[in-house]
């Protein structure tokens, strides 16, 4: 199968869920190469949109997602990573989930749940994980 990366410039969206729970946990993007490296080395890889280039999901914050398996939605243009979490969290604000604020019907949103880690302790000031 070929997937479609060419929709969204060489990137496809990926989302990690976690094997055990279900929960989802962070949206990232995947080129070819981060791909293959996710596949061969079996710890995610994501291409930073931000800083333009390749890194492994843990390389600063020892949060690493180990590859369980990857499943391809029905128009080869988005990838569902199932994965298992080593550390207390994937956010790089603290949180186990990057999916810690809650939408309110009046458009406030408000934190849903507690932080896991101190973000500060594990990636100084600069938060880019």
């Amino acid at each position: 199968m070929e997937l479609s990366f060419d929709k969204m410039g060489g990137l496809i969206p990926a989302v990690i869920q976690d094997d055990l729970s279900s929960e989802v946990l962070m949206l990232g993007f995947v080129n070819k190469e981060s791909l293959a490296l996710s596949q061969k080395g079996g710890e995610v890889h994501f291409f930073s949109r931000s800083r333009n280039k390749l890194w492994k999901k843990g390389e600063t914050s020892g949060h690493v997602l180990r590859v369980k398996s990857i499943f391809v939605d029905c128009d080869a243009d988005a990838l569902l990573i199932r994965v298992e979490a080593l550390g207390p969290g994937v956010c790089h604000e603290g949180y186990a989930s990057c999916f810690f604020r809650k939408l309110q019907a009046d458009g406030s949103s408000c934190v849903a749940l507690e932080r896991t880690f101190n973000p500060d302790e594990v990636y100084g000031k600069q938060r880019t994980e």
